[in-house]
């Protein structure tokens, strides 16, 4: 969450409150409610609507704040920050002179807020499950290091441009995603009759993607329960929609708004971990193995959350 409200605010937004936040309207979200099954006489039986109306005025208001902090500073002649946050109010002057009229704060806030919600249950997910999965197999692990002192050399900090020069790093990423896609099922409605496999979808359906199962087709993948960072290596194969085989974030104009951010924060942190300390399992993970369980809901989670011992390296 450091790294996401930094990028969005360039201040560290982590607060105890905050993640308190985030993760009781993920348990909300992703919860069953008697309303899923009787929407007419139970709107909201449980208060789980109300519950998560008080959450978002929290969130909310803690954007007004940051955005109401910038603005001060802009009008006192501060510098940019070249954050999301200065991108937006430079949107809103351009917008006022082309338009007219005021950009709708609503919807910016709603952006924000959607930043919020959909980056870091998802991000933080995906490493735990990558440095799982790295534990598993040490050999994968050493290759990444290995890799990292190579690209980085003498330099202790990795930066967004390296990412490009670190072709097992995004083949672990990729094959992290693949196995355990954060977001399971992909929603959808036809707008218009289609036909699918011989199947007549009629207008107006609901329609659920099954991601998980997508990616472990044994038709499309080898060994496809199998952790092969390697199958990447060489391949052009990518999550940014343009392979129906690999889509933990979706595909066409409904693709995850916050792929590029998710994509600089998983390899940045991800990497930043490898490359800082030397990581083993305690003695009672090492016996009985890594509890790769996953846990459904609104993100797939791992249901027994990983414990892992981290020690500075001294060249890193």
């Amino acid at each position: 969450m450091d790294m996401l409200s930094r990028t969005l605010f360039s201040v560290d937004l982590d607060t105890k409150e905050l993640r308190c936040v985030m993760k009781e309207a993920s348990l909300l979200t992703a919860g069953p409610t008697v309303s899923d099954l009787f929407p007419a006489v139970a709107a909201d039986l449980q208060g789980a609507r109300r519950r998560m109306g008080v959450l978002l005025r929290s969130v909310h208001g803690m954007i007004d704040e940051q955005f109401m902090r910038r603005r001060h500073c802009r009008e006192a002649g501060e510098p940019s920050r070249s954050d999301m946050m200065d991108v937006v109010i430079d949107m809103e002057h351009e917008w006022e002179e082309e338009e007219g009229s005021h950009m709708n704060y609503d919807t910016v806030k709603t952006l924000f807020t959607d930043f919020f919600f959909a980056a870091t249950e998802t991000s933080s997910s995906a490493i735990e499950w990558a440095m799982a999965e790295l534990l598993r197999c040490p050999e994968a692990m050493e290759k990444v290091r290995e890799e990292l002192r190579t690209v980085l050399g003498t330099r202790t900090e990795m930066e967004e441009s390296d990412i490009a020069q670190l072709p097992y790093l995004q083949a672990v990423v990729k094959e992290t995603l693949r196995l355990h896609p954060p977001i399971s099922l992909s929603f959808y409605r036809a707008m218009a009759a289609v036909q699918v496999g011989g199947y007549t979808i009629p207008k107006g359906t609901n329609v659920i993607l099954n991601i998980w199962a997508i990616h472990r087709k044994a038709d499309t993948w080898a060994e496809p329960d199998k952790f092969m960072p390697e199958r990447f290596i060489g391949s052009d194969t990518s999550f940014w929609g343009k392979h129906m085989e690999l889509i933990p974030f979706g595909a066409g104009r409904r693709i995850c708004l916050g792929l590029p951010l998710a994509h600089r924060m998983v390899h940045l942190m991800l990497g930043s971990l490898l490359h800082h300390f030397d990581w083993t399992l305690p003695t009672e993970v090492k016996e009985n193995g890594v509890d790769t369980t996953e846990k459904f809901g609104l993100v797939v989670s791992m249901a027994t959350p990983l414990k892992a011992i981290a020690n500075k390296r001294c060249d890193g």
